[in-house]
């Protein structure tokens, strides 16, 4: 049997039919943080993907903590409303496949263009799209080492020359205030009824500025030290933890290393780990990068996996590898090494949404459900599909 295609406990009493993953993709399509037929077409093909777990796009706390004007929110009843939408129609097409959401600021990396605009920070002559204020850990702009390639909305890209926004360093009062907003969100997916939560604390976002030292320059009891720089992301996590249910999974995603001398290591990441455990978080997301948009990244086939497998060993915790892996074969090994729980998959779905059923093919085993309007696809898979649980009328 592969492994990729054995059941895993994720956290709680959510237990995912297979180990993999549809990672959360930002669509830039949102109309103010509100989800729009787009996704209800985007988030149905994937429900229907052969994946045990979808997890819907960075979803933001706040208006002002989008990275730009298309991206999604759960900071308001409309918010809420549109995404209910998004969620019924998988429930009833697709209830095998369990529905994860990440909630995230994007910090000092907000107020940005889309990434068909250039991806560089809003400016007057941007308009409609008209720039706001950010925020941070330390008044530093994302531009402050220079440009160049860095990862914008987790994707790389070349970001063009010119000046980000000056972030404003939050004081208690602004912390506070954020960390409410992380709250309010979570309640909200609480009730749109997702079995998974994962706190965005990676690629240079809002919660991964507290963390690096090259973006927390603060001298009070939430910088200097990695001790002190880890202390308000665990403040914003154990808030989140005592409103999401108990028999719900909660992770972070995190990134293991900033790839620039003085930044975090694989050490600070896998003590974060522990300290997440402690919390009660149930996975470690494990990703790299985005903090500054110089860092020089080796990207290979599968370059997080190897921190995913210390994440997993030395923090005990279940972990997701992501980062191109696209073969099944590739996912596969992952898994059966131990080098992770689960997979983790974004452009590879884009590529083909039915990913997962044509990764059943080539490891030889029974594919996922299908919803019944595509049983007529049988021929081509090497199983008579199953139905789904229960398929819409």
């Amino acid at each position: 049997m592969a492994q990729l295609f054995t059941p895993f406990r994720l956290g709680g009493d959510v237990e995912l039919p297979n180990r993999i993953v549809v990672s959360p993709m930002c669509q830039y399509s949102a109309v103010e943080g509100s989800a729009i037929d787009w996704h209800l077409a985007h988030y149905g093909a994937m429900a229907a993907s052969g994946a045990g777990l979808m997890c819907v796009e960075a979803t933001h706390v706040s208006a002002q903590g989008r990275i730009t004007h298309g991206c999604l929110g759960l900071y308001s009843d409309a918010n809420e409303a549109a995404l209910k939408r998004v969620v019924d129609w998988c429930r009833a097409w697709m209830p095998s496949t369990k529905l994860a959401i990440q909630i995230a600021h994007a910090g000092r990396k907000a107020s940005a263009q889309r990434p068909w605009k250039g991806g560089g920070p809003l400016t007057g002559a941007d308009a409609p799209d008209t720039p706001w204020s950010t925020i941070s850990a330390s008044a530093i702009p994302f531009d402050a080492t220079g440009p160049g390639v860095g990862f914008q909305g987790g994707v790389p890209a070349q970001l063009p020359a010119a000046k980000w926004h000056t972030p404003v360093a939050l004081d208690r009062v602004g912390m506070d205030r954020v960390k409410a907003e992380f709250v309010a969100a979570t309640e909200r997916a609480a009730r749109l009824g997702f079995e998974v939560l994962e706190l965005h604390g990676a690629h240079g976002y809002f919660l991964h500025q507290f963390l690096s030292p090259l973006t927390n320059h603060r001298d009070d009891e939430y910088g200097g030290s990695m001790e002190k720089r880890r202390r308000f992301p665990l403040e914003v996590f154990e808030a989140v933890r005592r409103v999401w249910p108990r028999e719900r999974a909660l992770g972070v995603r995190l990134s293991a290393i900033d790839w620039v001398e003085g930044g975090l290591t694989i050490e600070d990441s896998i003590q974060t780990a522990r300290e997440l455990k402690a919390l009660g978080c149930d996975f470690i997301d494990v990703s790299s990068g985005g903090t500054i948009p110089n860092a020089k990244i080796t990207v290979t086939p599968g370059y997080h996996v190897p921190f995913s497998a210390r994440i997993r060993k030395e923090a005990d915790i279940a972990t997701w590898a992501v980062g191109v892996i696209t073969e099944p074969e590739q996912a596969e090994q992952i898994i059966a090494s131990g080098a992770a729980d689960c997979t983790a998959h974004a452009r590879s779905f884009l590529a083909d949404p039915r990913w997962g059923w044509n990764a059943a093919k080539a490891l030889g085993v029974e594919p996922p459900p299908l919803p019944v309007p595509y049983h007529r696809a049988a021929s081509i898979l090497p199983f008579k599909p199953r139905p789904v649980a229960k398929a819409a009328e």
